[in-house]
């Protein structure tokens, strides 16, 4: 296939951003399928409920829009 469009590319060289692209867009999709089938980032090994640590001010969202977090209270039991 690397042959094919290399061949390609010697006849038309306009087709040289394009194929740059098309593998730039390639390379990252696989880097992106590999991170996800890493699989989990939290370890339950060592701690079954690695969420009960969090404080109740922890911003879970990225952007928080009407949420003041720093003012919030904790409403559950600590278990």
């Amino acid at each position: 296939m690397i042959r094919v469009m290399l061949e390609h590319a010697k006849k038309h060289p306009g087709l040289i951003p394009q194929f740059f692209f098309i593998l730039l867009g390639m390379g990252g999709a696989s880097f992106y399928l590999f991170r996800l089938a890493k699989g989990p980032h939290l370890r339950h090994e060592s701690n079954p409920e690695p969420w009960n640590n969090l404080s109740p001010s922890y911003q879970y969202k990225f952007v928080a829009i009407n949420t003041d977090y720093k003012n919030l209270k904790k409403e559950g039991p600590d278990f």
